[in-house]
């Protein structure tokens, strides 16, 4: 099993390119069980959570073939083969849980195994199910599957999600943009991916109102038709990276980031002394000259902080001067990497939903483990900065959300390397 061996102790200078946003990518390419046509995905990352998709999406009988060293995917699904999406791949990857709605407006049934990935939340399927069911599915959980029938083909109605859900929006707009009649979905997602799907679904015919918005109108189609589409560009990646020089110090361009974005996220920075600015091709971060002040972070839905930002934020507030409260409102389980941290020097305090930590002056390199995706790459982030080296170990965590992760902080100074084994 890789390993990443982090020295710390290096400022970081130079520039990191933001690959298309994963999460976007996993809610476009379901969009191929919609059509019989060709749909080209463009700006794609290369990661292990868009290979598995590919291999549950060929499971039920789309064609998929990267180009462009895997930046491009085009899909095309002209049969569905089976209506089953098994345990042994669903498992992987909480996504896989949006062939639901799609297979449900193709086909009028659905047979999909109830979603794994990573351990940080219950994240239930309830959400989904009811919105569904609204349009007329019938669902029934079996043997860890979910057993979905629209007999007499989905109809649009009014459905006020209890609920912002990412996913139960998008698993909703792909059902409804085939439904007879017109949807009305309020208290939707307005995150930047689920605005994404939303342009790609109009490019494919789709007749949808309300994009970037809390209230989606569709009405509904009989046929969706191909399309190319340009994937967004991460904004937890860029997140992410804006970290690294603010934790090891320096300045770093970050290629391809919006600053609009993550507007709640560069507040917090700005507001302990972060340099941000725009630049013709991204963004410029600069970390101030003196030790960060520490800072109260509280994770929200969009447009607010995100809590895939959360365990990143951690990392850099365990140097900070002060005590820095974190509330975790997203996911009741996710300050698994404060242990890890722990191990390092840093100071955390956990009780429910709120972490409370006591800035050090430096953290000190160990051995860590990765429990999560965020998690992996917090663990990364605090090594850059800390006395001596780090492993990290289960850097599959890290796989599926970040590429080249290596690659872009050595090119900036950092001291880094893959351990194969």
């Amino acid at each position: 099993m890789d390993t990443i061996l982090i020295k710390g102790g290096k400022s970081l200078n130079g520039k990191i390119d933001i690959a298309g946003a994963k999460n976007a990518c996993l809610a476009l390419m379901p969009l191929t069980l919609l059509t019989e046509d060709k749909l080209t995905l463009t700006n794609a990352p290369k990661l292990s959570d868009i290979n598995t998709f590919k291999q549950l999406l060929e499971s039920l009988g789309a064609e998929i073939e990267f180009k462009k060293s895997g930046r491009e995917i085009i899909l095309s699904t002209p049969e569905i083969k089976t209506v089953r999406a098994d345990y042994e791949i669903v498992r992987k990857m909480r996504a896989s849980n949006l062939v639901l709605g799609p297979l449900l407006a193709r086909e009028g049934h659905a047979i999909v195994s109830l979603p794994g990935g990573c351990a940080i939340g219950a994240r239930p399927m309830d959400i989904h199910i009811d919105a569904l069911e609204m349009l007329g599915a019938k669902i029934d959980l079996r043997d860890g599957y979910l057993f979905a029938t629209a007999a007499k083909g989905l109809k649009g109605c009014a459905i006020n999600l209890p609920f912002a859900s990412v996913g139960a929006t998008e698993n909703l707009i792909m059902a409804a943009s085939m439904a007879k009649g017109t949807t009305i979905i309020t208290n939707a997602a307005c995150e930047p991916e689920v605005g994404d799907m939303i342009e790609c679904l109009i490019s494919m015919g789709a007749i949808i109102e309300g994009k970037g918005t809390s209230k989606i109108i569709i009405e509904g189609v009989s046929q969706l038709y191909g399309a190319k589409h340009a994937v967004i560009s991460d904004r937890i990646e860029m997140g992410t990276y804006m970290l690294a020089p603010i934790i090891a110090g320096g300045e770093v361009e970050i290629i391809g980031g919006n600053i609009k974005l993550l507007e709640a996220f560069s507040e917090k920075l700005i507001s302990i002394g972060v340099t941000i600015t725009n630049s013709l091709d991204g963004v410029i971060v600069k970390g101030p000259d003196d030790r960060l002040q520490a800072i109260d972070v509280k994770t929200e839905i969009y447009p607010g902080f995100p809590t895939d930002l959360q365990a990143q934020m951690m990392a850099l507030l365990t140097t900070a001067n002060g005590t820095s409260i974190l509330h975790e409102t997203i996911f009741e389980n996710r300050f698994m990497h404060a242990p890890e941290l722990i191990r390092m020097g840093a100071k955390i305090d956990i009780s429910g939903g709120k972490a409370v930590v006591e800035g050090v002056s430096r953290l000190k390199g160990a051995p860590v483990m990765a429990t999560d995706l965020r998690a992996s790459v917090s663990m990364i982030l605090a090594a850059l900065a800390a006395e001596g080296e780090t492993v990290v170990n289960r850097v599959y965590h890290l796989d599926r959300g970040y590429e080249n992760v290596e690659e872009k902080l050595s090119n900036c100074g950092a001291i880094i390397e893959r351990i194969i084994t």
